[in-house]
């Protein structure tokens, strides 16, 4: 049976651990959004320190931000799929309790997505470490990407993502601890001939220790798992896949503005 969605709702999907002062700026560039017609479904994933009672005092001062309180740490992909539940809005955006978005982000990517008929949309975004105007480099993104496109290169950031669940439907994503965005992205790609891509940047991704590059090598482990298990590519056309997505990795990190 389909599901009716509230008309125009944008249901924000943040999960959040530990995630200290950051979650206050990234539920503020909420907060400064031109467009008010949203709901902030902030996901506590059994955070340790004094998230939980930070979340609790930004609920108290304004109704549109729902918080969701785990009992046990289960991962971003699981505190998601708690959120996408829970959402009532048509649309689907994703934001980190350590990412920002530029004030008119859903004022613009949800004009863009109207104006064309889109049901899966992203946006181009800015990489920072600490503040967000020194930006160290800008990810700019295709206008369009089909699902074999991108196998070869996962451009889509999480933190840019609008889906229109009228027109894809409901979904969720695989309980994978790392790359369950990208799997969920793919997924839908089998159903849906593209994502659109916005090349105006309208989020910023911060840089964290977790993106050093003592960790490059586990990401691209769990990459190959994605293609391998996940997606149960062949070896011969998972390596191909594998080798475009390391080059075009090193190309976006490489270039800059």
């Amino acid at each position: 049976m389909h599901q009716t969605y509230q008309a125009d709702l944008v249901s924000i999907i943040m999960p959040t651990y530990n995630s200290g002062e950051s979650l206050h700026e990234s539920i503020i560039s909420v907060l400064n959004q031109t467009y008010r017609n949203w709901e902030l479904l902030v996901v506590d994933d059994y955070s340790s320190d004094a998230t939980p009672q930070n979340l609790k005092k930004l609920a108290r001062e304004d109704a549109r931000i729902i918080p969701v309180f785990l009992t046990e740490n289960r991962g971003s992909g699981f505190a998601r799929n708690e959120g996408i539940s829970r959402a009532k809005g048509q649309y689907i955006a994703f934001l980190d309790s350590d990412d920002l978005w530029h004030k008119e982000k859903l004022s613009r990517q949800l004009t863009f997505m109207k104006e064309q008929a889109h049901g899966f949309t992203f946006t181009a975004y800015h990489v920072f470490e600490e503040v967000p105007e020194r930006q160290k480099r800008t990810v700019h993104v295709p206008e369009k990407i089909s699902y074999t496109e991108l196998l070869k290169n996962t451009i889509i950031g999480c933190l840019t993502v609008m889906i229109d669940r009228e027109k894809v439907g409901d979904f969720r994503m695989p309980l994978l601890r790392t790359r369950q965005d990208t799997a969920t992205w793919l997924s839908i790609l089998k159903q849906q001939d593209y994502a659109y891509g916005m090349t105006e940047p309208l989020a910023y991704y911060r840089l964290s220790t977790a993106s050093l590059s003592s960790n490059k090598w586990k990401m691209l482990q769990k990459n190959w798992q994605m293609y391998r298990q996940h997606e149960g590519l062949p070896l011969v056309y998972a390596s191909y896949v594998f080798c475009c997505y390391v080059f075009h990795a090193i190309w976006k990190r490489r270039k800059q503005k």
